[in-house]
């Protein structure tokens, strides 16, 4: 019996490829004021961000409920071998604590769900439900795929540059590196995610330079197997970027894909988050030197302590932490 793959829209996997791949996408929704709407099914991207821009009143994003994943879990079960739920990290939103209640809430209990927390958002969340997915359609039973899926996440990463932070700051994602980040309101930020939440890594004073950054740390990463781009900026540029993608991995097509409201709540027009995927084999033997060399090369318990007090105050002073929806 199949295996039936779910995942959220802020996954922002294209629509014709979920449909290909027969990906269930369960929508988170947006709200401007009192009117919410569906991402992907009662808005889409294009008048988003239009909103965005516009509007006096900065939308808030949600998770699905419980009900929801439900409801669409019972709809599944029939006829199916299982289900694996896929979701943006619980670290930014209540998505994945949503499904697992939702599961709790199924009429079909001898269908098994499997509830995975990607520790990703955006593209980065895609690449890992779109193997998924595939890995279903060539056969794979439940616990072949759920393996497939837990080893992969530790071969993704995710890059991105946001246009502005003036979307950061409406939002009130801040904290208390507000006054730090006000200071480089002028330069385009540099983004990743680590241990499954939005950091700076970064900034360039202009638009061309962060792009070449951003192809940097892609040029940096080794054995890619897959690399998908999602995007709230301008259709040539992001044209420009792929060229650029193909010189560095001519054998790498990316996926391509609208930013959601799911992250472009925060980051707005012009964001380009880039999700990578390392060969597996690769990747884990890349973890085992670094392992090796951690081994021979230990550091004294005072270097630890201090480095640890140095990491603390810097992280109190730069970090901050966005949310993909209203939650927290």
């Amino acid at each position: 019996m199949t295996v039936r793959i779910v995942t959220d829209s802020s996954s922002d996997i294209p629509p014709e490829l979920a449909r290909e791949l027969d990906i269930t996408v369960v929508p988170l929704s947006v709200r401007f004021g009192s009117q919410t709407y569906r991402d992907g099914i009662d808005i889409m991207p294009e008048e988003f961000y239009r909103r965005l821009v516009d509007e006096p009143v900065h939308p808030a994003t949600a998770a699905a409920s419980p009900g929801d994943f439900a409801g669409v879990y019972n709809r599944l079960a029939a006829g199916a071998g299982g289900i694996i739920s896929i979701h943006l990290s619980q670290k930014v939103s209540a998505t994945y604590t949503a499904a697992v209640q939702g599961r709790s809430l199924m009429e079909n209990k001898a269908c098994p769900v499997e509830i995975i927390d990607s520790r990703f958002v955006t593209i980065a969340l895609g690449l890992i439900t779109i193997a998924a997915a595939r890995a279903a359609r060539a056969g794979k039973d439940m616990q072949e795929i759920v393996a497939q899926v837990n080893g992969l996440i530790p071969c993704v990463r995710v890059y991105g540059i946001l246009d502005t932070l003036k979307y950061v700051m409406k939002g009130g994602r801040l904290g208390r590196a507000g006054p730090f980040i006000s200071s480089i309101l002028p330069v385009k930020p540099v983004l990743t995610m680590k241990d499954g939440t939005v950091a700076p890594i970064g900034a360039a004073r202009t638009r061309i330079k962060a792009i070449e950054r951003l192809c940097g740390l892609i040029a940096a990463v080794p054995s890619i197997q897959e690399i998908g781009i999602a995007h709230s900026a301008r259709e040539e540029e992001v044209l420009s970027l792929v060229e650029k993608i193909k010189s560095i991995l001519p054998d790498v097509k990316p996926v391509i894909s609208k930013l959601g409201p799911a992250l472009g709540v925060h980051g707005g027009p012009g964001s380009i988050l880039v999700g990578i995927q390392q060969d597996i084999k690769a990747a884990a033997a890349a973890i085992q030197s670094r392992e090796r060399k951690i081994t021979f090369s230990l550091p004294s318990l005072q270097s630890i302590k201090d480095g640890l007090r140095q990491r603390g105050k810097e992280e109190a002073g730069h970090s901050f932490v966005l949310r993909c929806d209203g939650m927290g």
